[in-house]
């Protein structure tokens, strides 16, 4: 008697499921995060690259001040590629905003750090970036020093956005798929 009340009970909550399609929506989960410590890595090989990069941790700051504890967390960039002439007061010319931007982020609390070996390794010294940066020694053992204290690692990967309108454009099937088949 008990397998078969089990069974029935089993049946009922089977029953009561909704079995997922591939036309069913995806749903939206608003969880509150703690505290983020977050490191994020920079060696580009476009210089340009490093300022597109910095939309990464805007995006970050924005999700922790939306659905975390933003007040107590805190951001780390290590530079050490070729975004570092992006991040030389010596190119302002070629990179025009690259100090606004990183100024906003500063002023949220984000530290800038800049490896003394990548930079001597393309002919800066270290006095040749803006203020908002300070030159450490190394990246690796920057990055590890932070990594040791429990900071996240990021590796951003930064590539070209691919929008709905762009996936139309390169698959016009696309275009007549409804919304809900039946």
């Amino acid at each position: 008697m008990r397998m078969f009340i089990g069974a029935v009970a089993a049946l009922a909550v089977s029953s009561t499921q909704a079995v997922a399609g591939p036309t069913d929506s995806s749903s939206f989960d608003p969880v509150h995060y703690e505290a983020q410590k977050a490191l994020y890595d920079f060696d580009f090989d476009n210089p340009a690259d490093g300022e597109r990069a910095l939309g990464f941790i805007r995006n970050h700051i924005a999700a922790a001040k939306e659905f975390g504890n933003f007040e107590n967390s805190k951001f780390v960039v290590v530079a050490h590629g070729n975004e570092l002439n992006a991040f030389s007061r010596l190119n302002r010319s070629a990179f025009p905003d690259v100090y606004k931007h990183v100024k906003e982020l500063a002023d949220q609390g984000v530290e800038f750090h800049i490896c003394r070996n990548a930079a001597r390794s393309r002919g800066y010294q270290p006095d040749e970036f803006y203020d908002l940066f300070k030159v450490v020694p190394a990246a690796v053992i920057d990055i590890a020093k932070y990594e040791n204290q429990g900071y996240s690692y990021i590796y951003p990967v930064v590539t070209h956005k691919m929008s709905r309108q762009d996936m139309v454009k390169a698959h016009p099937e696309l275009e007549f798929e409804m919304d809900d088949p039946e």
